[in-house]
Formats: C-alpha cells, structure tokens, sequence
C-alpha cells in the first residue's frame, strides 16, 4: 500500500481556500499512485475551538463533492478534517472519502481537557479497511491514550495514522510517542501535521512516517506544505514539496 501524510497551512475558517490547498496535495499524490492520504487535524477550517459551532457541518456537505470526485477518479482514499455536528454537539472528525462508496466520518473519543469546552467526544469505529489492508485512525490527543493503540493493534491495525495539530514546542513528544507505538506493535505509523498559526498555535510541521520497527522512513520539514509517500510494500520514500 502507497500511505501519504498531507502538511498543510491552514486559513484560518477559509473552507473555500483550504480545499483549495488540499487538491493541490492531492494532485502531488495522484501522481504517484497514492492508496491512502491523511490530513491534519481540523484541516479544512484549521484548529479553530471558539468558531467550532459557526464551522460545524457534516460529511454530506455539497463542498465536499470534490473529494470524492477526486477519490473515484484517482481510486484514492482521502481523509481530511474537520468539525462534525453529532447531537446537538460538536465532534472533531475526520471524513474519509473512498473510491465508489459513501463516505464515512470517524470523531474523535479522546479530548484533551481543553478541548472539552468547545468539542463532545465522539464514538466511532478505529479501524478502516483499504484493498485488505487494516488501518487504525485517531486524531491528535488519542495517540497519547495507551488503550486507543492497543484498540487498534487489538483490531488486527498494521497501518496506524494519526491526524494532528502539533504545536512547535510538541511536536517531537508527538514524534517520539508515534515511534513508540511503531515498534511496540509492529506498525507502519503515520502523522499528518500542519504549519504556520491556528488557533493560538504556531504549528510544527515534521509530519512523519515510520515502519514496523519504529524507525523513521521520512519527514517534511517545520516550515514547508507537501506530501511524504511511502510505500509500505517496496519501502519507497518520496517527498514533493508544494511550490504555488
């Protein structure tokens, strides 16, 4: 399987440019036949908590017909982020766009306590099937939950993807836990990360890939959108960085 890790910098509440920035991504990805690509976390409004309500919608959103366009014609997985109306709530989700089928949504379980105020905890399925290949999902703060990588790995994962904002100063933790949880269950591990400020963040980049040993396969840099492409099959690395 061809995995790829999206960096963007978001606008911040701008879904028409965001996008925009996304199929740029995705374009670089189609050219190297890419099974599955990830974004990060919120990555369509960026990392916004007080505008969450105002930025709130759903997976049938007509702004989203383009990813699934782009999915079908690419036959390409595409996973980008953004916050969910879920009863009445909020949930940060990821909607997951797939070749000829209906779109699906994963929400995010695990809160960080500031989060709590703007965001409900959301219940979904971890794992995802792609062409016989088991993927565990979470969304920033559940890679620092011990029981929502053994979920996975419990659930048969061998690819875990992780959808994050990661600030500059936590940034290498995120990289380090990522590494972790690589080798101790002998999964390839992917964190899309963004860069330049959302929220009150400056974000860190250095979205990352590792394999089954928990060694790092490749990285972009702290200041740079692009894709990282690796193929877990011929242990290929690729980096395209965006230059618009």
């Amino acid at each position: 399987m061809i995995i790829c890790a999206a960096q963007t910098k978001p606008v911040k509440g701008d879904f028409e440019k965001n996008i925009e920035s996304h199929l740029t991504l995705i374009e670089l990805a189609a050219e190297s036949n890419v099974d599955l690509i990830v974004f990060p976390e919120l990555s369509i409004s960026g990392y916004e908590p007080t505008l969450a309500k105002d930025l709130a919608t759903t997976s049938a959103d007509k702004r989203f017909d383009i990813f699934q366009t782009k999915s079908d014609e690419h036959d390409m997985v595409i996973a980008v982020g953004c916050s969910i109306s879920n009863n009445g709530g909020v949930s940060i989700g990821l909607v997951i766009f797939q070749p000829q089928q209906t779109r699906t949504t994963y929400l995010k379980k695990h809160l960080f306590h500031t989060e709590k105020e703007f965001f409900t905890s959301g219940e979904s399925v971890t794992n995802l099937n792609i062409k016989n290949v088991n993927i565990g999902l979470a969304i920033c703060y559940e890679i620092s939950v011990p029981e929502h990588q053994k979920i996975a790995a419990d659930n048969g994962a061998e690819i875990y993807i992780a959808s994050v904002v990661e600030t500059v100063e936590g940034i290498d933790k995120a990289i380090d836990k990522m590494s972790n949880t690589a080798s101790k269950y002998a999964m390839v591990t992917l964190l899309a990360d963004c860069i330049g400020v959302s929220g009150k963040f400056n974000c860190g980049g250095k979205s990352s890939i590792w394999n089954e040993q928990g060694e790092s396969v490749g990285q972009l840099t702290d200041s740079e959108t692009g894709v990282l492409i690796y193929d877990t099959v011929s242990k290929d690395v690729l980096t395209k960085i965006d230059t618009n």
